[in-house]
């Protein structure tokens, strides 16, 4: 069986996560307690020398990395296809997939870093209402980025658009990235994985304590 380590409040296993139950592919849940430190330990480290997560092992295969582990998931397992085939809707996804990752993912530690009248948090908003324009017409009256398939661009650029909103970003000035974001959110899926404001709070606290280590040490 599929063994999935993760901690429910990192966004980069949250991808993995989604991608897993929205396959219903059976796995093994293995929660590593990032406050404690369990991703430090010779164990993990074992797995995944570089101390994060989500890391899937499979058999003797590991992997580590998000995307990485969902492109081989849909490899491996293409019984519920999160990747369309048609050439020209495959490109909006992965486009959808990667500025996601590249563009958006960088504008989140200032604004969990800062305060949001803050200059830094300020200049991350404003990058992020590019990002969402850009991703509004992308999308345009689909309902997902792969048209009327759920894909893996979804669960990555859905994950991202939700965290944003949730740390203070408002999209009502991009209704379809709105409307699209409330659609994921009626998946049971996504209703099962998705962090409250509550449980929200104490990532944010651990995401400033190591920023703050990190730049402690420089």
């Amino acid at each position: 069986m599929l063994q999935f380590y993760y901690h429910p409040l990192s966004p980069l296993a949250r991808r993995v996560w989604i991608a897993l139950l929205e396959k219903k592919l059976e796995f093994e849940p293995i929660v590593v307690n990032l406050q404690q430190g369990e991703q430090l330990k010779p164990k993990f480290l074992q797995l995944n020398p570089f101390h994060y997560v989500p890391v899937l092992v499979d058999g003797d295969l590991r992997i580590i990395e998000s995307l990485a582990i969902m492109d081989y998931l849909e490899q491996k397992y293409p019984q519920i296809s999160l990747l369309p085939s048609n050439p020209e809707i495959f490109a909006k996804v992965k486009m959808a997939q990667m500025v996601t990752n590249s563009e958006l993912g960088s504008q989140v530690i200032p604004l969990i870093f800062n305060d949001l009248d803050s200059v830094k948090a300020a200049k991350a908003k404003r990058n992020l209402k590019r990002i969402c324009k850009f991703l509004s017409e992308l999308l345009d009256d689909e309902l997902y980025f792969g048209g009327n398939q759920f894909t893996v661009g979804d669960i990555v650029t859905g994950n991202g658009l939700i965290l944003i909103n949730k740390l203070g970003v408002e999209l009502k000035q991009f209704p379809k990235i709105e409307a699209y974001c409330q659609r994921l959110m009626e998946r049971e899926v996504w209703q099962q994985t998705q962090p409250s404001q509550e449980q929200l709070q104490p990532w944010k606290e651990f995401v400033k304590t190591l920023i703050k280590k990190k730049l402690d040490k420089k």
